[in-house]
């Protein structure tokens, strides 16, 4: 799903908002989830799974073209972890 698909099946649940409203809550959302990742912080949402940020040392790495050595620089990466409830209902059909 992406965020064009989240926004019209929202509107679609919620006839008395505006597309236009439902497109601001959404954004705003988001925008305070990547503000608190920015700040060092975690986003946790119950049941679905919790956004950190992690740190990669600097390393040397391989050009695949060349085979060549490059240096990759040490950076931040975003990481999530599922919630039990994600993963309960990811595999409720296995059993």
């Amino acid at each position: 799903m992406i965020k064009s698909e989240l926004i019209a099946k929202l509107a679609e649940e919620n006839p008395h908002l505006t597309q236009r409203d439902i497109e601001r809550v959404v954004s705003v959302i988001l925008e305070r989830m990547i503000e608190a990742l920015e700040q060092g912080g975690r986003v946790e949402l119950r049941g679905f799974g919790a956004l950190s940020v992690r740190s990669r040392g600097a390393r040397a790495g391989r050009n695949p073209r060349t085979g060549e050595s490059v240096s990759v620089r040490a950076k931040h990466v975003p990481f999530f972890k599922s919630g039990k409830e994600l993963r309960e209902r990811l595999n409720a059909d296995d059993e």
